[in-house]
């Protein structure tokens, strides 16, 4: 870790992206840097037309009861629960362990990091086996793929973080937020391949939302992500042309890396899980040819790749 990354706490966390530190060793710019890292979608839906409005007035109360019927329509939310829009899912998975007293939280690993250490900044003890007052499900898991049921929200403040659900909306858990305890998560950067919008939602009862709305505060999403959340919610044509596109994109990846010797360990269609020989040398020789992916501090096999955009999956093969 160099001096500034030691000054940037979100630096401190193994996480996909980190151009600059793979820039920093193999060379190159950000143009020409191939990032297969994130799970992000290469192809992002079209944000279209905004009104200066959109980025000039602070967003009313229409514009949050806009995008939040547009959420329920697409996931289908159940009548009794509420919706929460908010600046990304992280921004909620930071402030969930405080809506209940800290006592043991259980997580299963490997999964995505954040979970951990926001239960644990609120002074949680966190666990992987055991009877605990909350439990974390990652739905599909990151990085494998892992698929939980109804019956493991068993904890009395269970999350299920459904960041990556909407390529398989047949497996959503969505139906459970009707539940006491129970809070679904929703990040709109994944599958919309929009994450610098900062866009996410909380679904629950309404009296958690509630106390959620309150940690978040007023106008938490900016007037241009109300505005292409809801427009790209309302896309349902949209929505089903890149599910089939990003399941044929998996199949390929699948392909194409056990070809070369790896081994498909999960996933999903927006990323990919193999087993390698040497991680970090899949890696190094990716990174030779300015590609990026990602490998894992808890395993010497595991490497993480997202789909390439249309034009690329040559060049991603002659790297290989």
């Amino acid at each position: 870790m160099n001096q500034s990354d030691s000054l940037n706490p979100r630096a401190t966390r193994d996480h996909g992206g980190g151009l600059a530190a793979a820039m920093e060793r193999y060379g190159g710019i950000c143009g020409d840097w191939l990032d297969l890292s994130t799970g992000i979608n290469p192809r992002a839906y079209p944000i279209g037309e905004l009104s200066g409005t959109d980025w000039t007035a602070l967003p009313d109360h229409d514009a949050f009861q806009a995008i939040s019927g547009a959420a329920r329509a697409f996931w289908n939310v159940p009548d009794q629960a509420a919706i929460l829009p908010a600046p990304g899912a992280s921004a909620l998975i930071a402030r969930i362990p405080a809506l209940a007293d800290p006592g043991r939280v259980r997580i299963t690993t490997p999964t995505y990091n954040e979970h951990a250490a926001a239960f644990a900044a609120h002074g949680w003890d966190v666990q992987e086996e055991g009877p605990a007052e909350a439990r974390v499900l990652v739905h599909p898991n990151n990085p494998d793929g892992r698929l939980w049921s109804a019956s493991d929200a068993d904890a009395a403040l269970t999350v299920i973080d459904e960041s990556f659900c909407d390529v398989t909306p047949d497996k959503t858990l969505t139906q459970l937020a009707e539940r006491p305890g129970v809070i679904v998560l929703k990040s709109f950067g994944k599958f919309w391949g929009l994450a610098g919008l900062r866009l996410g939602f909380a679904i629950g009862q309404p009296s958690v939302i509630d106390r959620l709305n309150d940690l978040t505060g007023p106008w938490a999403v900016s007037g241009p992500a109300l505005r292409i959340g809801e427009r790209a919610l309302r896309d349902l044509s949209w929505a089903e042309e890149t599910r089939a596109r990003l399941s044929q994109g998996a199949d390929r990846l699948d392909a194409m890396l056990t070809a070369h010797g790896a081994q498909v360990v999960g996933g999903t269609s927006l990323f990919r899980l193999y087993r390698v020989d040497r991680a970090f040398a899949w890696q190094d020789r990716l990174a030779q040819a300015h590609i990026w992916s990602r490998i894992f501090p808890y395993s010497d096999t595991y490497l993480r790749l997202g789909l390439p955009p249309s034009d690329s999956w040559d060049r991603l093969e002659a790297a290989l």
